[in-house]
């Protein structure tokens, strides 16, 4: 069975641009500076970022097999490249289903969840790029109002302290971006 998937690949798009965006601002001598993840250089998010495209494309063709690829392009034109063909990948009727080899087992996804997943993860860590090279740049609203419920149904308190900080406190009456980015762990608000 094979699923179009609308809706998470808008999102997904909308995400990528956002990320994309944050990646202008990136240069070789800041790839030493801390970032929004705790322990983390941008070097390392970066890394990460390019990891998590691939499993992320890799699932449009139906299982993950999770591992590492890196390019000599350097980490920048890698990550663009990797978001062209993950958005390309997705765009297309893709399986319903999506299962995940991991350290941690085995895991059966559903297309829309794993491309919206996508799209969240792409956004958080295209804002701690953006923190990391010392940009101020809010996750635009509408995008943030689409990811928070996606956040709140990915995120559980078995990802606490391994995959996200604690939730931070926020109010109710918060921007969008803020009440996300908080709930994913990060502080909100001016570098």
């Amino acid at each position: 069975m094979s699923v179009t998937l609308g809706g998470s690949v808008e999102l997904l798009d909308r995400s990528l641009a956002y990320t994309c965006g944050r990646l202008a601002g990136v240069r070789d001598d800041l790839l030493d500076r801390r970032t929004p993840c705790a322990c983390w250089r941008l070097a390392d998010l970066l890394a990460h970022m390019e990891d998590a495209l691939d499993a992320f494309t890799e699932a449009a063709g139906g299982s993950v097999d999770v591992h590492r690829s890196r390019s000599a392009a350097g980490p920048v034109p890698t990550i663009r490249a990797k978001a062209t063909a993950l958005l390309g990948a997705w765009s297309r009727p893709s399986p319903g289903d999506v299962v995940i080899e991991a350290a941690t087992g085995r895991h059966d996804l559903v297309s829309p969840l794993l491309v919206a997943t996508a799209a969240l993860e792409v956004t958080t860590h295209g804002w701690d790029v953006g923190r990391a090279v010392g940009e101020d740049a809010p996750i635009p609203v509408d995008l943030a109002e689409s990811l928070l419920p996606i956040a709140r149904a990915a995120v559980t308190r078995a990802d606490r302290g391994i995959r996200f900080a604690p939730a931070l406190p926020a109010p109710a009456d918060a921007p969008a971006d803020a009440r996300l980015l908080a709930f994913l762990g990060r502080r909100p608000g001016r570098t």
